[in-house]
């Protein structure tokens, strides 16, 4: 009696499924309206260097990923409480950040971009921001007359109605909202900002509780830099080669 019910019980375990196989989803969060980091392309489609790379990443790990999007302003609270697994998201590994979540490797390096007419330094107009970005941060602390908005498109848009004077973003971001046509009129100039609170080490935001994940993310950023697809996706989104 007991070998048959060893023998059903072995049956079964061999009818099983790879374990890889039986691992639950991840939730990921993600932006949906910072091109080209991360945004609904024509077709509907949720899409961007981001996105992108998090894909890359969740097939190297073969896990099955489930983005969902979230404000920028709400990532690293989310993050902290459990609500997702990771974040991809563009995020500087900043004390306060490390703190709260756990920070994988780098996978590039960032600069900001101060947006204005001719003439106008950095903190010399009302500026739009992101809100919960480093920029805004940054731009309170310094003292400078600002308006936190939820999206970098909804800069944009500021910037072309006139509610804002100057923008202050992410260089990769920066770059594509300089193609925007409806701001070539404005003659804006730019002004690269290296300032250590907004520049440095790029990194993706981990559940704190998931010291594990972390690492396999840490040896997929390795793999999808070396075998290749991480210099296409940044070949795809972005006219620059990110560090």
């Amino acid at each position: 009696m007991l070998l048959r019910h060893l023998l059903v019980v072995l049956t079964a375990l061999m009818l099983l499924p790879p374990a890889q196989a039986l691992e639950r989803e991840l939730r990921v969060a993600v932006l949906n309206h910072s091109p080209p980091m991360s945004y609904i392309d024509e077709a509907g489609d949720l899409t961007g260097f981001n996105v992108e790379v998090m894909r890359a990443l969740c097939d190297v790990m073969a896990v099955k990923c489930v983005p969902v999007p979230v404000s920028l302003d709400r990532v690293v609270d989310a993050i902290a409480a459990g609500e997702f697994d990771f974040a991809a998201v563009s995020l500087l590994a900043t004390p306060e950040r490390r703190a709260r979540v756990l920070m994988s490797k780098p996978y590039y390096r960032s600069i900001s971009v101060w947006f204005a007419r001719p003439g106008v330094v950095p903190g010399g107009a009302l500026a739009g921001v992101v809100r919960g970005g480093v920029q805004a941060r940054y731009a309170q602390a310094q003292g400078w007359r600002s308006v936190a908005l939820e999206t970098h498109a909804e800069v944009v848009t500021a910037l072309v109605q006139g509610k804002v004077e100057a923008a202050l973003m992410p260089m990769p971001t920066a770059v594509v909202a300089q193609q925007d046509a409806r701001l070539h009129p404005l003659g804006l100039a730019t002004t690269l900002l290296r300032d250590p609170q907004l520049a440095g080490d790029v990194c993706l935001s981990v559940n704190p509780r998931s010291p594990e994940l972390l690492a396999r993310i840490n040896e997929a950023i390795d793999r999808i830099k070396r075998d290749g697809r991480f210099d296409r996706i940044n070949s795809r989104f972005i006219p620059f080669r990110l560090q």
